[in-house]
């Protein structure tokens, strides 16, 4: 039999596209070789390479199905992973055992085939086959596939990233990505960090109080070192859920950086936290490019003008073209109705983006000031405050989550704990 690593999990049929809110963890740098009987699946496996979540992977398509696998690994090793699509209940069972004379130990086995039957299916899971998709196909079935073969459900859940960015400098996306992160730690009680990626001049530190020693500057500078344990060092705790992974704000060196230089970071984070919110600083380069992309979720702050209105709408342009199987990102709003300036209101701006802003933050010189200058956030100055309850909502999209609840006391309590003190 072949020793392919086994997924214990149902054939799914194919066909429906997926639902907005899926999160789909990354498959990590590994090889993925298809055999493709018909020149649609060779397509959707194409796309799917080109699908962020796949990026560390490196794949192949060749076209031959089952017969061109067999012949191709007489004589060269076989990769991670092997997509065969193939016609015919026969067919794919005998030529499974063929391929099993071939095959290294320890490759993952996709199957793409048109017979919808659990016995079938059965006799596969047998041989060892990882997974079997019934065609056609699209371009997200081909990434789920591979993607869930690294996710077992036994391993821990792979963190969700929420990159924060601003349209224009200047128009508070750092103070928007705090407050966020804030709400999603204290109101949705999700473990999460934030990771200020302005080194130069990040305020995260300044906005949650905080000076630590260290910070993630440690870690791009040295990324050998990069593991679960060293960024728990370097991780500030700001309340019971939150962290902070800082930025040193000082100029003593320069911060140039190739465009994989966080991933190492990211990829160790993921690993640890429900939930990484990433404060962009305004630049365009390839790791900030890069980041974005790589984004389960993106959120892009806007100022009502003309200017952010323009950056606004390339930002979209870029991420929709780069992630075409992943939700659209979201924006908002901020710094909306300062006096005697005028504005792009809300409609006009959706209009443009053709989409509408998930929030529109109204200008608090007073509240806003003094939050920053205070190093708090504004759900601690005032909870009552309209900006608090955008912030908890902006939260609940990104994350899918809704708020968590207390449990309401029943009226017997006050009976229960006299009761219990007795």
């Amino acid at each position: 039999m072949i020793s392919y690593a086994r997924q214990d999990s149902e054939a799914q049929p194919d066909g429906d596209s997926p639902q907005a809110e899926e999160h789909i963890a990354p498959a990590p740098r590994v090889s993925v070789q298809a055999f493709c009987e018909t020149v649609e699946t060779a397509a959707a496996v194409q796309s799917a390479g080109e699908d962020r979540r796949l990026a560390k992977a490196h794949l192949k398509i060749q076209m031959g199905g089952m017969a061109a696998a067999i012949e191709a690994y007489r004589t060269a090793p076989t990769p991670n992973v092997i997509i065969l699509e193939t016609e015919g209940r026969n067919d794919i069972l005998a030529g499974l055992d063929q391929l099993a004379t071939v095959c290294d130990s320890g490759t993952r086995v996709i199957v793409i085939g048109r017979i919808n039957d659990i016995t079938l299916y059965r006799e596969l899971v047998r041989r060892g086959v990882s997974d079997y998709v019934i065609a056609p196909i699209n371009t997200i079935d081909v990434v789920r596939s591979i993607c869930g073969l690294f996710s077992s459900p036994e391993a821990k859940a792979v963190g969700r990233i929420i990159a924060v960015v601003g349209a224009k400098g200047g128009v508070g996306a750092s103070t928007v990505a705090h407050n966020v992160a804030w709400a999603i730690a204290r109101d949705l009680a999700l473990d999460s960090v934030v990771a200020d990626l302005d080194l130069a001049f990040g305020t995260a530190g300044l906005d949650y109080n905080q000076d630590p020693p260290q910070g993630i500057a440690d870690a791009v500078f040295s990324p050998d070192r990069v593991d679960t344990a060293f960024i728990d060092r370097l991780l500030s705790k700001c309340t019971d859920h939150l962290s902070l992974l800082a930025a040193p704000a000082t100029l003593d060196r320069v911060y140039d950086f190739g465009a994989e230089a966080f991933d190492a970071i990211f990829d160790t984070l993921r690993a640890s936290m429900p939930c990484i919110v990433l404060d962009i600083p305004h630049q365009w380069s390839g790791w900030t490019k890069r980041a974005l992309v790589a984004a389960d979720d993106i959120l892009i702050v806007a100022a009502p003008d003309l200017a952010n209105l323009r950056n606004t709408k390339n930002i979209f342009d870029l991420l929709k073209a780069s992630r075409p199987n992943d939700r659209m990102p979201l924006y908002c709003l901020n710094q909306v109705g300062i006096p005697k300036r005028p504005e792009i209101n809300a409609v006009e701006f959706a209009k443009a983006i053709e989409s509408d802003p998930i929030a529109s933050i109204p200008f608090d010189a007073q509240m806003f000031g003094a939050a920053a200058n205070n190093g708090q956030m504004i759900a601690e100055i005032s909870e009552s405050h309209r900006s608090t309850e955008m912030f908890r909502q902006i939260a609940q999209r990104l994350t899918g989550r809704g708020e968590t609840k207390k449990p309401k006391a029943s009226f017997l309590s006050p009976l229960i704990e006299k009761l219990r003190s007795k």
